[in-house]
């Protein structure tokens, strides 16, 4: 008799460690992704600044799941989901009799896609290398520009959103005009370089503790960032954006803004909340299909009457729990129990030194976040060799506020 199938559909945190969790299991495991890589997406930012390379972050999926001797990886593109079988792009289909949906989520710019082409987001390493591009080529264009308003503008950039994304972008930009790149440049100095971080709502880093969130302001601000709380973007072009009625001229604009959950889950022809999420059972299985569940970015969970938030923790919890419950499925017949979030904290760095983190009802800001947040990333790398590299490129960093990655790539087209 064939033992059960089960198809994983991503290989972020949640599809991946809900393929570690079932490796003994009396299964036989599929995974499947459109990249062949698993990325630590809470790094991406520092890609992104040129603090580390995206070899340094990035693994690919199949030597992480090479002694799961039960598991397949399969690289493609999930566009369709069947009572009993998934559609990839190419046309095959692969059948399941268990599977679970991870597929992430995307950038949403609130009805305005067309700013996509001028503001892009952050959730992929090419989306890195691209704002990496973008960083670094308006460096060098403001060093070609004779025109002072032309360079003005070269050197402003603006980044959208000031969720902990949008923060640390921030804070990472301003040390690299005003340190990393510092004497780099004959014509101008790097340090005249604006950074706007514009946040529509009322506080930096929401869903901190307004005293956290009241001492990462000051910490960007210390840092050079102009940060602007109630100002709502209403136009981007590529010559810069318009928030509260003001004009701002720049020719870097980055979107920490929104959020949107993967098209794949409406394909589950199951309720979506406004932001296209699956608005699972308890147990994160879908409202008619107890053999199809849904984690990470793409499940709308509500504990104690509050969202779960999208983070990395979150995911890992969610695909342990589909894998322990699948388990349980085939090997008790027990139905699965429901899904419980273990909130361990959060944090955010917004610079050398400077951080915040709420960890347990423990409140720290500064130096010892800053610690704090270096210890929890580099615990939840994968891999030794990037555990290894960027211990020693932020030591590294430290010491000199340099910054080893500051390749422009180009894209051949």
């Amino acid at each position: 008799m064939p033992r059960p199938h089960v198809v994983i559909v991503g290989g972020g945190f949640g599809g991946l460690y809900a393929a570690k969790a079932l490796r003994r299991a009396p299964v036989d495991v599929t995974v499947i992704d459109r990249r062949n890589h698993h990325v630590f997406q809470p790094l991406l930012y520092q890609v992104a600044t040129a603090g580390l390379s995206a070899i340094d972050i990035g693994e690919p999926i199949r030597r992480i799941l090479r002694r799961s001797r039960n598991t397949t990886v399969l690289l493609g593109e999930v566009v369709d989901v069947s009572a009993d079988e998934v559609v990839l792009a190419s046309g095959d289909a692969v059948r399941f009799d268990y599977l679970v949906v991870a597929a992430g989520a995307a950038h949403s710019y609130f009805g305005h896609d067309e700013w996509a082409e001028h503001a892009p987001g952050l959730k992929s390493i090419e989306d890195a290398l691209d704002i990496r591009r973008r960083i670094l080529s308006a460096f060098e264009e403001a060093e070609l520009e004779p025109d002072p308003e032309r360079r003005r503008a070269l050197l402003t950039f603006v980044i959208v959103g000031a969720g902990p994304t949008g923060a640390e972008l921030a804070g990472a930009v301003a040390e690299l005009a005003r340190h990393t790149l510092e004497g780099d440049f004959r014509r101008f100095r790097t340090s005249d370089a604006r950074i706007l971080l514009l946040e529509a709502g009322d506080a930096v880093v929401p869903g901190y503790p307004p005293s956290l969130s009241a001492k990462a302001r000051r910490q960007l601000e210390r840092l050079g960032v102009e940060v602007r709380t109630g100002s709502m973007v209403t136009e981007v072009s590529a010559d810069g954006v318009e928030a509260r009625g003001e004009r701002i001229e720049a020719r870097t604009v980055l979107w920490a803004a929104g959020v949107a959950a993967s098209p794949l889950g409406e394909a589950l022809e199951a309720p979506v909340d406004r932001a296209g999420r699956v608005q699972v059972e308890p147990d994160l299985t879908v409202p008619g299909r107890p053999n199809v569940f849904v984690a990470g970015d793409l499940a709308a969970v509500h504990q104690e009457g509050r969202p779960v938030p999208g983070v990395a923790p979150a995911a890992i919890q969610m695909g342990r729990h589909a894998a322990a419950a699948i388990r349980r499925l085939v090997e008790d017949g027990e139905a699965p129990v429901p899904f419980h979030y273990v909130d361990k904290g959060s944090m955010a760095t917004l610079g050398r030194s400077a951080a915040v983190a709420q960890i347990r009802g423990l409140r720290l800001s500064g130096f010892p976040a800053w610690v704090a947040w270096l210890t929890v990333h580099i615990f939840f790398l994968i891999g030794f060799r990037n555990r290894l590299v960027v211990l020693f490129e932020w030591a590294k960093a430290y010491l000199t506020y340099g910054r080893s990655a500051r390749l422009i790539l180009y894209h051949r087209r």
